[in-house]
């Protein structure tokens, strides 16, 4: 099944069809600015004009950063805070002319990575970290799904770690890998003392420099990590994949 799948972020709002079954993207990824401020009404037009260029006719599955409940997005630390308690499912599908699944950004590349990347068939408790403008995080538990865990605010020191560890903050204090890394295995190590988990993976654009941090990573915490495999696809496809599963209201 060809399907839609969207990625509302930060900085950029992404979009590609996807073959569902293979999880392969089939078509190259349209990349548009996230406006500023990024308001519902903003966003909205965003995903009609991709939705318009790839003439996708069916669901779409769109991912957004925070937590969603029955299409309803509860909060929304990267974005205007307008999207706090908005029927975001019924918005979006009157951008996209058709029903829509909207899933948290990092449980959607959870699923990704879950059933075609770097988790595949993993067993236990697999814990994604999405490292970016924020930070997502997943929870699969031998494939399964558990929505919206948002460690990304988990309290470190006094602060949320996206505010210690993210990505954005690597770049915006000019950080050495291995000081940043560091500040990344403090954020780790407080998810092992919670969780007990059996693999970190590590997915967001930050994934295709891996090699750069990921040795400084694993002499710090005893958990496997690995790198996702899917990198910043993952969301696209794990959005689309979902909305091929689902039976979407009219």
């Amino acid at each position: 099944m060809i399907t839609l799948g969207i990625d509302i972020g930060g900085t950029g709002i992404k979009g590609a069809l996807v073959d569902a079954e293979s999880g392969q993207l089939i078509t190259g990824r349209l990349r548009i600015p996230t406006p500023k401020p990024a308001t519902p009404g903003a966003v909205t037009d965003v995903v009609a004009d991709i939705a318009k260029n790839f003439r996708h006719t069916g669901p779409t599955g769109i991912t957004f950063p925070g937590v969603v409940k029955q299409g309803r997005t509860l909060s929304a630390a990267n974005l205007d805070p307008q999207w706090v308690g908005t029927d975001a499912a019924k918005v979006l599908s009157l951008a996209t002319g058709d029903s829509v699944v909207v899933v948290n950004d990092a449980d959607a590349a959870g699923l990704a990575e879950g059933r075609f990347g770097a988790a595949r068939d993993a067993r236990g408790l697999v814990v994604l970290i999405t490292l970016g403008t924020g930070i997502g995080s997943a929870l699969l538990y031998n494939g399964t799904l558990i929505p919206n865990s948002e460690f990304g605010h988990l309290k470190i020191r006094g602060k949320d770690a996206e505010l210690r560890a993210s990505e954005r903050i690597r770049e915006e204090k000019d950080l050495s890998w291995k000081k940043w890394s560091g500040q990344v295995a403090v954020f780790l190590r407080e998810l092992e003392r919670l969780l007990s988990p059996d693999l970190f993976v590590i997915g967001g654009g930050i994934s295709k420099k891996a090699d750069k941090f990921l040795p400084h990573l694993a002499s710090r915490v005893s958990v496997p990590i690995v790198p996702a495999s899917m990198k910043n696809e993952a969301g696209i496809v794990g959005a689309a994949w979902l909305a091929s599963q689902t039976r979407c209201p009219e």
